[in-house]
């Protein structure tokens, strides 16, 4: 169980692991997102939500 445990400690081992888990991790979560037909609309109603605060600061200084 040692011997496993220590395959960790060497940075050459460590390294390619982590970057293959992360990877696996954005993966799903790109997957996640972008899968659902639900979750797409949401998602894409989102995008303009800068741009609406604007719109209501317009509208009350035009009413001023």
């Amino acid at each position: 169980m040692s011997e496993w445990l220590e395959w960790f400690t060497h940075m050459e081992n460590t390294k390619p692991f982590a970057l293959v888990l992360f990877f696996i991790t954005f993966v799903g979560i790109i997957l996640y997102l972008f899968t659902g037909k639900k979750r797409a609309k949401r998602l894409e109603s989102y995008k303009n939500i800068p741009f609406e605060d604007d719109d209501d600061r317009r509208h009350e200084d035009s009413q001023s």
